[in-house]
């Protein structure tokens, strides 16, 4: 396995809560978060005199994902253009490309496009390990997947530190559902075997979740191919 160091858009570990605000107000008040001058159904619960929501609230509100990973969480936040809402990773010297930089590199970046290969090859990889231990009759553990759920999880957290460009962030975007999805194919097939249910050789061929993870991955794929980022909704 590769360890590398890395800086998260949004990570706190472990995290229950987001801070946002400080009110004066006395608690049992109800409060409306205000997001770029827009009103949310997000809920505010006071605390010490400190304002909090939760996280899975906030993301919906702005149309950002979670990722997990044992005591972590990673927020992103999709970049919209017009000064709209972007998770930028401050932490570390690390800044968003300037939109000068962006007009110079219309496509993916370097260190991303590497970062996106790496983690597309460790996705096929732990798919290539789920299949075979169905097709073989092989019992499906969390203990024989979780090396590649990890490094999966190391690659998607680079990739998203490397993305500088506008075609990065939205490959970004892309590449974080293949991951989720592929979470889910490899939590469902370990569950089945938990709970002792009979699994098909050829269960993954009748699954539509895994067909999905596998257009997206041909989508992908051309895109790293061509430097170009083109969603043809594949991978949502």
């Amino acid at each position: 396995m590769i360890k590398r160091s890395f800086t998260a858009c949004l990570v706190i570990a472990p995290v229950y809560l987001l801070q946002l605000l400080t009110f004066p107000h006395g608690p049992g008040e109800k409060h409306t978060l205000i997001i770029n001058g827009q009103a949310t159904q997000v809920p505010v619960i006071q605390v010490s005199g400190h304002a909090y929501v939760g996280l899975e609230a906030l993301a919906n509100a702005i149309s950002g994902t979670l990722s997990y990973s044992g005591t972590a969480i990673a927020l992103s936040v999709p970049n919209r253009s017009g000064g709209g809402l972007v998770s930028e990773a401050r932490q570390e010297g690390l800044q968003p490309a300037t939109p000068s930089t962006e007009a110079q590199n219309p496509g993916f970046s370097q260190a991303f496009l590497t970062a996106g290969i790496e983690q597309m090859s460790t996705l096929r990889e732990w798919h290539t390990a789920l299949s075979t231990s169905i097709e073989g009759g092989i019992p499906v553990s969390s203990s024989v997947l979780a090396p590649y759920r990890a490094q999966a999880t190391t690659n998607l957290r680079l990739a998203m530190v490397a993305a500088t460009t506008a075609s990065d962030r939205n490959a970004f975007q892309l590449l974080n559902n293949e991951f989720q999805n592929m979470a889910k194919l490899s939590d469902k097939y370990v569950k089945l075997r938990a709970n002792l249910t009979y699994v098909s050789p050829d269960a993954l061929r009748e699954d539509d979740l895994n067909r999905r993870i596998i257009a997206c991955g041909h989508s992908l794929g051309a895109m790293a191919a061509s430097g170009q980022f083109v969603d043809d909704g594949s991978c949502h």
